[in-house]
């Protein structure tokens, strides 16, 4: 079979999936599906021009696990690379639920975000005053701040909603935070902490932390010290150390998890699970935080 179709094939195969016998219908659809996710603009032309709301509704689940497929491929694609570029991985998990969104869009944004704090940054100045300077654009020119109000919601794991409403939870914040200082060349990494993710600034042997989720505090070691006693936690290297990028993007989708089960949709938990797997290795240290 040539994996490409006629209009007329098309629109032959799409009125079928109005079909009531559910044989037929499951024909169809593995006919449809195996012409991969270049299918998808013709799927969605028909989607238009029907009449039929039972063919409608299963053309969307028809592209949407096209493009769930897809997103896998991509995600592994991502895992394996020896960038693992922290902004493309971000981006990836937003086209779970935005399927159109474009990465030179959410780029641009970013590179603008660098821009305003390129402004007033001073190279020359000290590790923390330079702080002081991304804390000062970040938080008070730029707007950006905790989404303390809806906490546990989905949008909070989307980079394209955190950079239109300015506000998200604390591995977004420190996302945009840290792609921000790592491209005004600053040592700032992601921390995996238990309940919390921060920032630590580390060159050789000096090290301190930053709580972008309470705009940009500084504390220290003692301070970490001191919360895994509060949790009953035992110290451990990971919670002092950087974390990879693709820890911060496992740790991200374990938030989408949450917001999902909390939303009671046992469906998208189901698939974010399934792209979590994508990522999920015997050497991550991470996965019970």
């Amino acid at each position: 079979m040539e994996n490409s179709l006629s209009d007329n094939e098309m629109k032959a195969l799409v009125t079928l999936l109005g079909d009531t016998d559910m044989e037929v219908v499951s024909l169809v659809e593995q006919k449809i599906i195996s012409l991969g996710d270049a299918i998808i603009p013709a799927l969605e032309q028909e989607w238009g021009q029907s009449f039929d709301s039972r063919s409608q509704k299963r053309i969307e689940d028809i592209i949407h696990n096209l493009q769930f497929e897809n997103l896998k491929t991509k995600l592994l694609s991502w895992k394996n690379s020896d960038e693992q570029d922290l902004l493309e991985g971000l981006w990836l998990v937003a086209t779970y639920q935005y399927p159109d969104l474009e990465y030179s869009k959410i780029k641009d944004q970013v590179q603008q975000l660098y821009y305003e704090t390129w402004l007033e940054f001073k190279p020359e100045a000290v590790p923390l005053d330079q702080i002081k300077i991304l804390n000062s654009v970040i938080f008070n020119k730029l707007k950006f701040s905790p989404n303390t109000k809806n906490f546990h919601s989905v949008g909070n794991s989307m980079i394209n909603i955190v950079l239109e409403s300015k506000k998200g939870n604390p591995i977004s914040l420190c996302c945009l935070y840290m792609m921000v200082a790592q491209r005004m060349k600053l040592p700032i990494y992601g921390v995996n902490l238990p309940n919390l993710f921060i920032l630590t600034y580390k060159q050789g042997r000096h090290q301190f932390y930053i709580n972008v989720f309470n705009k940009g505090l500084v504390f220290n070691k003692q301070d970490i010290d001191n919360y895994l006693t509060n949790l009953q936690l035992k110290p451990n290297d990971i919670f002092y150390q950087p974390c990879s990028h693709l820890d911060i993007i496992r740790r991200v989708m374990r938030n989408m998890i949450v917001a999902f089960e909390k939303a009671g949709n046992e469906e998208k938990d189901a698939e974010i699970r399934s792209l979590l797997e994508v990522l999920t290795d015997e050497n991550d240290p991470y996965a019970s935080l």
